[in-house]
């Protein structure tokens, strides 16, 4: 199982809200390049790079961040918030993205998001399937779609998307512990019994120690992307590195 730690970004800083709600900002790096260091430092390959300000202005805004990231060290960087458009995805890869995530554009305008998996593979293209009461939350969570969690994500499996990355937006900076009872159900739904290949989910939102982690795997995440949990050391680089 990847260990992904996520940078979200406001204003070029390092940040992290609870529930989406940029009410609760709190600044925890000016820079997030020190930040990312930090982790590759930790032996940690990859990066869950969120533009906050992007998914706000509905456009890519945080792409210097991103270039700078992925020129000065060698993170594998997934990048997401705000892309819409053709252009908003290749400035991404242009800067320097291994990945992008699509959340909302997956709901409001599949034909494009579509057309990005069919033009890029689904080995670059992730789908962003962030769940509030069982239905996808989009427009940065401000809003619940009419979708619900797992026929959505079996929808995208079908249009070859292959890694899913799932927030349970009530357990999102809450450190109360991830929904291991949801990805277990989205496992479960999206495994072809005949073949058994399943979607690669990636677990995110909750995470707030590190016996968690086993547990996720055990379930069959693909990688668990984990943010409060470093920044307010309930769980140490160090602790990290060895489970790497």
């Amino acid at each position: 199982m990847r260990i992904i730690p996520a940078i979200d970004i406001i204003d070029g800083k390092c940040v992290r809200l609870t529930k989406g709600d940029y009410e609760t900002k709190k600044i925890y790096n000016e820079n997030p390049l020190e930040v990312a260091k930090m982790f590759e430092a930790a032996g940690i390959e990859y990066l869950h790079l969120v533009d906050l300000d992007g998914a706000k202005a509905q456009h890519i805004v945080n792409y210097k961040v991103l270039e700078q990231i992925s020129t000065k060290t060698k993170l594998k960087i997934d990048f997401g918030g705000g892309l819409k458009t053709n252009e908003d995805l290749h400035i991404a890869f242009n800067s320097g993205a291994k990945q992008i995530t699509g959340g909302s554009i997956a709901v409001k305008d599949p034909k494009t998001f579509e057309g990005w998996i069919a033009k890029y593979g689904g080995e670059k293209i992730i789908l962003g399937a962030d769940s509030n009461n069982g239905k996808i939350a989009i427009s940065g969570w401000q809003v619940d779609s009419v979708e619900d969690v797992i026929p959505f994500i079996k929808g995208y499996q079908k249009k070859r998307i292959k890694y899913v990355i799932c927030t349970d937006i009530a357990k999102d900076g809450m450190l109360e512990g991830p929904s291991f009872d949801l990805y277990k159900n989205i496992i479960d739904a999206c495994t072809n019994s005949s073949s058994g290949q399943s979607i690669k989910l990636i677990a995110s939102g909750g995470i707030s120690i590190i016996d968690e982690l086993p547990k996720l795997k055990e379930l069959g995440c693909e990688g668990v992307i984990i943010g409060k949990a470093i920044y307010e050391n309930r769980i140490s680089l160090k602790q990290l590195e060895k489970f790497v």
